[in-house]
Parts: C-alpha cells; sequence; structure tokens
C-alpha cells in the first residue's frame, strides 16, 4: 500500500480528533483510520440535471448523546445521557432543497426528457426504476407556503415523502442514500462537542442558525450562517430535520449503563406518527435548536389537509420541517434495503 495514503488517513483522524478536543472532545473518540482514509468531500450531481449537492465525511466514532441533568431547558426524553459507537458515513453539507426536492415529486426530469425526445425505453436501467416509482400527490396549497423557493431548504415534507425522496435518489444515482438516525444526526451536528450547541452557548446561536431572532419569520436560504466544526451548515435552525427514527420519549433508558450502543435505531414500522425530528427551526426558540433537542411529529402538523384521509406527502401545518441526506460507508444490517412502510388507510 502507498505510504502516502496510509499517512494521510491517519491525519485525517487526527484533524478531526483535534476538532473534536477543540470544541469540547468526545469521551471515547474512535476515528477508524482504515475507513477515514476512504472518504472525502464529494459533489453529487443528480443524473440528467445541472442539479447538485455536497456530502461531507463524518468520522466514526464513540459520543455521549443526550444532555446533561443540568442542561437549561432540558426536557426528560434527552436522558439518561449514553454512550453510542457509529460507523463512518457521508451527511448532506446542507439541508435539502427545493431545486433537488422538485425532481422528484413533480418529476420535471421525465418531463425535460420528454422535450428533449428522449427514447425512455432506452433510458438506463436505473433511471428507469427511478422514474417508475411512486412520486407525491399534487399539493393542496403551494408547497414552499410562499416562502421561498430557489436554494430555500424543502419544508412541509411528510416523514414519508421525505424516506421516498431517499429511495428515488439511491435509485437514480447508484449510492445508498438515506434518513440519518437520531443517533447519527446529533453525532453530526454536536461534532465533537458537548455543549448545549455544538458551538458553545446560546449568546453565539445568531451567528450559527436562523431561529425567531433573526429569521425574519421565515426560513433562509441554506448555508448562509457559519458551518459547525464538521463543515455541515443549518444543523442548528433553519428547518428542523427527519430522522430514521420512530420516537420514543423513554427510548434512551433502554440502553445498557457503561456499554457503548452500536448503531442505535428505533425502527420505524407503518404507523404514520410520531417519528423523531431534530436540530429546530426558523419558527423557534433557542432551546428547540440544542444538539440534545428532541421533537416528536403529531398529526396536527396536518390540520388543514381537507383530504380524508390526509396526505401521506405534505403537511399544511409543518413549514417548520424539512431534511438531509446521509449516505453510510457501510450500511448496517437492520437498515440494509429499509423504506416507508406507510400508506394510505
Amino acid at each position: 500500500m502507498n505510504r502516502a495514503f496510509v499517512w494521510t488517513g491517519l491525519f485525517l483522524t487526527f484533524v478531526f480528533a483535534l476538532w473534536a478536543a477543540s470544541f469540547g472532545g468526545v469521551d471515547a473518540f474512535k476515528a477508524d483510520a482504515a475507513a477515514t482514509q476512504k472518504m472525502a468531500a464529494y459533489v453529487e450531481t443528480i443524473p440528467g440535471t445541472d442539479t447538485t449537492f455536497e456530502l461531507l465525511p463524518v468520522p466514526g466514532g464513540t459520543f455521549t448523546m443526550g444532555s446533561p441533568p443540568g442542561e437549561p431547558s432540558r426536557k426528560e426524553d434527552e436522558g439518561p445521557q449514553h454512550e453510542v459507537t457509529l460507523k463512518p458515513f457521508w451527511m448532506g453539507k446542507t439541508e435539502v432543497t427545493w431545486d433537488a426536492y422538485d425532481l422528484f415529486a413533480f418529476s420535471q426530469d421525465i418531463k425535460r426528457k420528454q422535450n428533449q425526445k428522449l427514447d425512455l425505453a432506452k433510458q438506463p436501467e436505473t433511471e428507469k426504476a427511478a422514474d417508475a416509482l411512486t412520486r407525491p400527490t399534487p399539493p393542496y396549497a403551494d408547497q414552499t407556503f410562499g416562502l421561498g423557493h430557489d436554494g430555500q431548504p424543502a419544508l412541509c415534507i411528510t416523514w414519508h415523502a421525505a424516506m421516498e425522496y431517499c429511495r428515488w435518489l439511491s435509485t437514480k444515482t447508484g449510492k445508498n442514500y438515506r434518513l440519518p438516525t437520531e443517533a447519527e444526526w446529533e453525532y453530526a451536528c454536536r461534532a465533537g462537542s458537548k455543549t448545549a450547541y455544538s458551538f458553545g452557548d446560546a449568546t453565539q446561536l445568531k451567528d450559527h442558525a436562523w431561529y425567531t431572532q433573526n429569521s425574519d419569520g421565515k426560513p433562509q436560504k441554506v448555508g448562509t450562517k457559519k458551518p459547525n466544526a464538521w463543515g455541515l451548515h443549518d444543523m442548528h435552525g433553519n428547518v428542523a430535520e427527519w430522522c430514521l427514527d420512530h420516537y420514543d420519549a423513554a427510548f434512551y433508558g433502554t440502553f445498557k449503563a457503561g456499554t457503548p450502543a452500536l448503531f442505535p435505531v428505533l425502527l420505524p414500522t407503518d404507523k404514520r406518527y410520531p417519528h423523531v425530528a431534530r436540530g429546530g427551526s426558523w419558527d423557534d426558540d433557542a432551546p428547540l435548536l440544542r444538539s440534545a433537542a428532541r421533537r416528536s411529529s403529531e398529526d396536527d402538523w396536518s390540520m388543514l389537509d381537507p383530504q380524508q384521509p390526509k396526505s401521506i406527502w405534505w403537511h399544511t401545518n409543518a413549514t417548520f420541517v424539512g431534511f438531509r441526506v446521509v449516505r453510510p460507508l457501510e450500511e448496517q444490517d437492520n437498515l440494509k434495503g429499509i423504506r416507508s412502510m406507510v400508506i394510505k388507510n
């Protein structure tokens, strides 16, 4: 093996450890040098379009999940704190934007092919498979609710819709994209920190997040605030972000003390509620933006939807929720092939 290549991987691991130390550290940072040297930031282009998004590497490691009892505004569902070990993954540098989501939701890629008089039967198999996936039904109202489109985070997206977008994106690209588990999300948000926010305390929040005090009553373009130590923007604020997990207020109490939980996730079922959303939003006060703060979805997020049954694709009352994607370097066994089982009743 090339000696320079090995040393590059070790150096990257050392850099990640320094980042962790400079932002409060993790209790047992165990970045895998062999895995780290396989990873680098990259730009994904959605096939057949000029739409791109960037993914950043997140090294595997062990961290303390949840908040300590003395953290201001702490809620009971944020504890008890427990150790978690995770494998490396890539994460979207920003939240998924309307520019990318529209390609899935409104089949703009298919229309473009038809306008270009392309023979759809001669598409690559991945394209045929992606085109065959079920797409969202038309939204009841303007899906942006007048809150902006270009460069803006997609919002009012149900958990099911976010899961299906990831499945479509995986099919299109041939890579395994999905929602982050709740543990992966908090680990990536903290970026080695132990403080209430990845950057320290709430006095610095305006520099890192869009929330009630500075958002002008609406979400803002992604990536315009300072990133965390691992380069991820808007982990605090702008829109809350869907996680893969079902929400259970008592879930943290199921872990064995003193032994790190390996790749934990509360697997979703066919139930529409509740799922976990993290990070807080443009419409939230500072406490909901903390790294450990948890939020559970509720049926009143679609309260104004006149349809019966209500849409499994769009929320009418959740202008504060969106999502970002991850791509595991090596998928954990219980998540291989996972997809939403939510259906219309």
